[in-house]
């Protein structure tokens, strides 16, 4: 029996947040915002949402595969965005797929794509629906469409303890393949927020980053290669270690975002389980101190699993909104030796850019869990489950992200801080919130994460948090950073994807998918025009 996900919002249905949490949250929020009280929405209810009728006539042969009922299309029309979730309160969803196809091999997934290209429907592939920039919603100039979900492909085919690696099928979501590989030495470690409801597939086509802030980062430091049906054949790239025969064919699979075809499989590498950590804290007095010293680490070479230099007023319960102090939250992991020597560099680093190191941490095997990492690591884990109550209340709980390289990082961040408050405030009429953390770290440069907050009017939110969101994603770009770290492009950032990907690249990533998908009916609209 699957585990049924919300239709409307982040997580599965059978789970919510206790009434402490969200009583605890809306305290918080209130006097942040000077609020006395809040109107509460009611979520939706999957009959109060009206589809259109279903525009395709689904041959018998297929019917076992594929759906036309009302819940599976609903399900399938949106991510799980703060602007998805605000869509579904509205009761909105006028361009629903026609149909969601569930293929049990990679032949019926052939079958269903030449009954599209017959029917002259549009195709989008579906891992695991946890998009946050529209990578996965149809469009009103869909005349038909048929999302292809990829939830019956979840297996660990052949594990190659030798070379440490796997081959998987790319419907798996994140536990159920840690949950396959539990019996072997090995791990794939490739975490993300929203990791619990998303795929493989859906890793390497939106070229994700996990929490690792260093070394081991992107899905592109995983892949071996990848087999992906197009629909003018199967493209399997050759399994190796590393080759400097051309262009890499894996590149262009991944990040692909649908567009060229659906990946089955792949062979990805993994790594032993971890059985030495070391885990602690450290607070400076301002956050560019604090990147001062991540800067040093990332150019050290240590390599930490994690390096999260955040606001402490992000971070950390109870700090007063006018702090200016950060924490980094440093861990060093390995399944081979111990971590003193490069812990104690990392902190001597630190010391020199004047932040203090919570000693206590070091002695405690569980510091990850516990103290400042540990109180930012559950906020972490648990903020997608406050998207739907903050809609529901008429809140802006949104983020983005962007990168740049070190020596424009201080003239950056304060340019797109300055940019955010005041795209809250001409929006909203009010003062919002904006911090601002780093979630990976390059010895060139961080990924700067950024999370808004503010008070809407729920008769025009959506419109309210589009504009927020387009001011900020354009100012990223227009000031030299990229429009996506690590969310992918979708339909949300393609404006401004289009801005930062050089014109003759596009022009070579159109032939390509002329060459894969001549009828244009892979998921298009994202990355390039149709």
């Amino acid at each position: 029996m699957t585990r049924q996900k919300k239709f409307y919002a982040w997580g599965y249905a059978d789970e919510e947040l206790t009434a402490d949490e969200i009583r605890s949250w809306e305290g918080e929020v209130a006097r942040h915002y000077n609020l006395a009280s809040f109107d509460v929405s009611p979520p939706p209810q999957a009959d109060q949402i009206a589809l259109r009728p279903s525009r395709v006539v689904v041959p018998a042969a297929l019917q076992p595969l594929v759906r036309t009922d009302h819940f599976a299309r609903l399900e399938h029309s949106y991510g799980k965005a703060w602007f998805d979730t605000c869509r579904m309160f509205m009761r909105s969803v006028p361009n629903p797929p026609d149909a969601v196809a569930f293929p049990e091999t990679e032949q019926d997934i052939i079958r269903v794509l030449d009954w599209c290209a017959q029917s002259g429907a549009k195709v989008i592939p579906y891992g695991g629906g946890s998009s946050v920039v529209k990578g996965i919603e149809p469009t009103e100039n869909f005349e038909k469409v048929v999302t292809i979900s990829m939830r019956c492909l979840d297996k660990v085919l052949e594990v190659d303890p030798m070379s440490q690696a796997a081959r998987i099928q790319g419907g798996v979501y994140g536990p159920h393949l840690e949950d396959q590989l539990r019996n072997t030495p090995f791990t794939m470690r490739h975490y993300m927020q929203a990791y619990r409801c998303s795929t493989l597939g859906g890793w390497i086509a939106t070229r994700s980053g996990g929490h690792y802030a260093t070394l081991h980062t992107h899905i592109d430091d995983f892949v071996e290669s990848t087999r992906t049906v197009t629909p003018t054949g199967t493209l399997e790239t050759r399994r190796l270690p590393g080759s400097g025969a051309g262009p890499s064919p894996d590149r262009m699979i991944i990040g692909s975002e649908g567009i060229l075809g659906i990946i089955t499989e792949a062979w990805v590498r993994l790594r032993k389980k971890p059985r030495f950590r070391a885990a602690t804290s450290v607070r400076f007095k301002t956050f560019h101190a604090g990147a001062d010293a991540v800067r040093g680490i990332a150019q050290a070479g240590l390599y930490p699993a994690n390096c999260r230099l955040l606001e402490a007023r992000e971070g950390l319960p109870d700090t007063p909104w006018q702090s200016e102090e950060a924490v980094l939250v440093l861990t060093f992991e390995s399944a081979d030796h111990l971590l003193d020597a490069s812990m104690s560099r990392a902190l001597e680093i630190c010391r020199d850019c004047g932040g203090i190191a919570d000693e206590s941490a070091l002695e405690d095997e569980n510091s990850h869990r516990s103290g400042a990492a540990g109180a930012w690591r559950n906020r972490f884990i648990r903020a997608p489950y406050y998207t739907e109550h903050a809609v529901a209340r008429g809140l802006l709980a949104t983020t983005f992200e962007t990168s740049m390289t070190w020596e424009r990082f201080h003239d950056f961040h304060a340019t797109i801080m300055q940019v955010s408050r005041d795209a809250i405030r001409q929006a909203t009429g009010r003062e919002g919130t904006v911090t601002c953390r780093f979630t990976h770290v390059y010895p060139d440069g961080p990924c700067l994460y950024f999370t808004l907050g503010g008070v809407l009017d729920k008769r025009v939110m959506l419109d309210q948090c589009t504009s927020i969101l387009t001011t900020c994603m354009m100012a990223t770009v227009d000031h030299g950073g990229t429009t996506t770290h690590h969310h992918a492009v979708g339909r949300f950032h393609k404006p401004f994807y289009d801005k930062q990907r050089p014109e003759l690249f596009a022009r070579a990533l159109r032939a390509a998918k002329r060459e894969l998908d001549p009828r244009g009916m892979m998921n298009p609209g994202v990355l390039i025009d149709p």
